[in-house]
C-alpha cells in the first residue's frame, strides 16, 4: 500500500513544557513588580499566539482538521491508479447521510469479489474521513466541496447540485484514460454486471420504463416518449474511454447548464443525461443493457408475475420509484436485499 496512505502519530503542538509553581502564602505578600518591555511582548506573543490556536485546543475540530489536511491532498489520479484493475473502476458518489446505502451496495459487490475496484466520490469531508478511516485509499474528493445539508432530498437545490456533478466527475475519469461503471448506492447486486457488458461500446445504460419488453429486445436507445426524449436511467451507467463517451458527458454537462435547478421546474440530471444521448446517438456507439438483468424498481418491487417469469435473470436491483430513506431501507428488507442486517462484516467499512 502506498505510503501517503498511512497516518502518523500527531503530537499536541501546543502542549506546554514549562513547569509553573504555585507561589507560596510569604511571597504572596511581596511588592508587584512591573514587568519589562521584553516581557510584556514575550506575554503579547503569548496572547496572539493563543488567540489564533485556542479554538482547536482540545476540541474534536483538531482531529477533524488533522483528516482533513491529509486526505484533500489525496488526487482522483492517485485514487484511480489504486484501485483500478484491467483499467476499469467502479465508482459511486455519495454525501454522508447516504453512509448506510453505500455499506449495503458494498456488501453485495463482495459477494462478487469486485470490491476492490470501488472508489468512492466523496462530497463531503466527512464521507471522506470515515470510508478512508475504514478502507484506506478507497474515497476521493473533487473540490469544490458542496454543502451537503439538502443532498439527500430528491427535488431539492441541494440534490439538483449534488446529481449535476455526476457528469464532470466521470468525464475526469475517462480523460484519465479509465473505463468507469457508475451505479447510485440504493442498488444491490445479484450478479457480476461486468460479464453483461459485451462488444466494445462507447456507452451502456439501463431502462427506467416499467413497460415490460421482450427478453430479446434491441439494444438500441428507445424512441422517445412523451417528453420529446427517451426514458434512460442516469444511475447506472458503463463508459468506456473514448471520444463517443467523452462526447455523451460532455453534451450532459451542457444540457444541465440549459436547463439548470429553479423553484419552478425542480430539474434533476436525468432530463439532461437523456436529451444528451438523443442529440449524439448518431455519433456514439450506444447499448442498451437488457431489461430482465437490470430492471427499474418500478418494474422489480412492482410486477411480481414478471419477476417470477424472469428469476435467475437479475443482475443489478435499482431501489427507485420510491423517495425517502427509511421507505427504501424498509423496501429493501422487506425483499431481503437490506444486507447490513446479517452480512455486515463482508463490507470493507465494516459495520460502519
Amino acid at each position: 500500500m502506498p505510503s501517503f496512505l498511512h497516518q502518523r502519530t500527531l503530537k499536541n503542538p501546543f502542549s506546554n513544557p514549562f513547569h509553573v509553581s504555585v507561589p507560596s502564602s510569604a511571597n504572596s505578600k511581596r511588592p508587584i513588580s512591573i514587568p519589562g518591555p521584553t516581557t510584556l511582548l514575550a506575554l503579547l506573543s503569548l496572547l496572539v499566539l493563543l488567540g489564533v490556536f485556542s479554538p482547536w485546543l482540545g476540541m474534536p475540530q483538531a482531529l477533524s482538521f488533522s483528516s482533513k489536511s491529509k486526505w484533500v491532498s489525496y488526487t482522483l489520479d492517485q485514487a484511480l491508479s489504486f484501485v483500478a484493475k484491467n483499467g476499469s473502476v467502479i465508482v459511486c458518489i455519495v454525501s454522508q447521510p447516504y453512509l448506510p446505502f453505500l455499506n449495503n451496495w458494498l456488501i453485495s459487490i463482495s459477494m462478487h469479489k469486485r470490491q476492490h475496484m470501488v472508489l468512492v466520490i466523496a462530497e463531503d469531508y466527512a464521507s471522506l474521513d470515515k470510508v478512508n478511516q475504514l478502507w484506506p485509499g478507497h474515497a476521493v474528493l473533487i473540490p469544490p466541496v458542496l454543502d451537503a445539508d439538502n443532498a439527500h432530498k430528491f427535488g431539492s437545490q441541494g440534490f439538483f447540485n449534488f446529481t449535476a456533478r455526476r457528469p464532470s466527475h466521470l468525464l475526469k475519469i475517462l480523460e484519465l484514460g479509465y473505463s468507469v461503471m457508475y451505479n447510485d448506492v440504493d442498488m444491490v447486486w445479484l450478479a457480476d454486471p461486468f460479464p453483461y457488458l459485451q462488444g466494445n461500446h462507447d456507452v451502456y445504460f439501463t431502462d427506467d420504463m416499467i413497460a415490460i419488453k421482450p427478453l430479446n429486445h434491441s439494444h438500441d436507445l428507445p424512441p422517445p416518449g412523451k417528453k420529446g426524449r427517451p426514458y434512460i436511467c442516469s444511475c447506472m451507467i458503463f463508459l468506456r474511454p473514448t471520444d463517443g463517451a467523452k462526447l455523451i458527458l460532455k453534451k450532459w454537462i451542457e444540457e444541465l447548464q440549459i436547463e439548470p435547478w429553479s423553484k419552478t421546474k425542480k430539474a434533476n440530471d436525468q432530463p439532461a443525461f437523456n436529451w444528451a444521448l438523443m442529440k449524439t446517438a448518431k455519433e456514439v456507439d450506444l447499448y442498451l443493457l437488457p431489461q430482465a438483468a437490470f430492471p427499474t424498481g418500478g418494474l422489480y418491487f412492482k410486477n411480481k408475475t414478471w419477476v417470477k417469469e424472469t428469476k435467475g435473470m437479475h443482475v443489478i436491483i435499482h431501489n427507485n420509484y420510491i423517495v425517502g430513506f427509511e421507505k427504501k431501507i424498509k423496501r429493501f428488507r422487506d425483499y431481503g436485499l437490506w444486507l447490513v442486517d446479517d452480512h455486515a462484516q463482508e463490507s470493507p467499512l465494516g459495520g460502519l
